[in-house]
């Protein structure tokens, strides 16, 4: 299915559809008030946003129209679920990950198979980066690519993914060129560098705990 370009309240609307769906499922479908609090919320959310009761409505609208979403029948309180997979025809791991993507901006192979776990477990991320490839390589006749894989930022040793459900992104300069300009911007891509190298090693460490058959550190049982 070819969709037409969506906002960022849009996809932040929809996001949050898809993630809660997976993460709390008691309380799902959702409420026009639990929708705008999972908008909001301060965690595991780039960027932070401040949506309001009518812009997640009109989204909410919008995104009905395309049969992205739909009402839950059955309650006194109108509710809403996604119907993201069945409209745009992706796996569940494709729509993990572009959940993850709309929530939580670009991120790698890596970041994506840490931040997933609540939604899916990947094996290794070598199946993130498969399913992440066929994205990018999705034919036109089916709606044409949905992610796009990121320059190279100065100092990171993985690429980037970013989602196309927006519109296209700035893929950038070639791996390790792209300019930055101002002591502002080398601390920002220190810090993502840093951001970068963490997350590859939480990974492997807790790889490492599972074939183990132990906890991770600091996990709470």
């Amino acid at each position: 299915m070819a969709l037409r370009t969506l906002t960022d309240v849009e996809a932040r609307v929809l996001g949050t559809l898809m993630e809660k769906a997976r993460t709390v499922p008691d309380s799902y479908p959702l409420t026009l008030n639990s929708l705008v609090a999972g908008c909001n919320q301060k965690s595991s959310r780039d960027p932070l946003m401040n949506v309001s009761d009518g812009q997640a409505q009109e989204a909410l609208d919008s995104l009905k129209l395309q049969s992205l979403v739909f009402e839950s029948s059955g309650s006194r309180v109108t509710r809403w679920e996604h119907n993201f997979q069945r409209a745009v025809g992706v796996p569940e791991q494709s729509a993990v990950l572009l959940g993850l993507l709309m929530l939580r901006g670009p991120q790698t192979a890596g970041e994506l198979r840490i931040n997933s776990e609540r939604w899916y477990r990947f094996a290794d991320i070598s199946s993130v980066e498969g399913f992440l490839e066929e994205l990018q390589d999705r034919a036109q006749e089916k709606g044409g690519p949905l992610v796009a894989k990121l320059a190279r930022a100065a100092g990171m040793r993985e690429q980037r993914w970013a989602h196309l459900l927006c519109g296209p992104v700035s893929i950038g300069a070639p791996d390790g060129q792209e300019r930055q300009s101002g002591d502002a911007s080398d601390t920002q891509s220190r810090i993502e560098a840093l951001e970068s190298e963490v997350a590859l090693l939480r990974a492997t460490v807790q790889e490492i705990c599972r074939q183990l058959g132990m906890s991770p550190p600091g996990h709470l049982q």
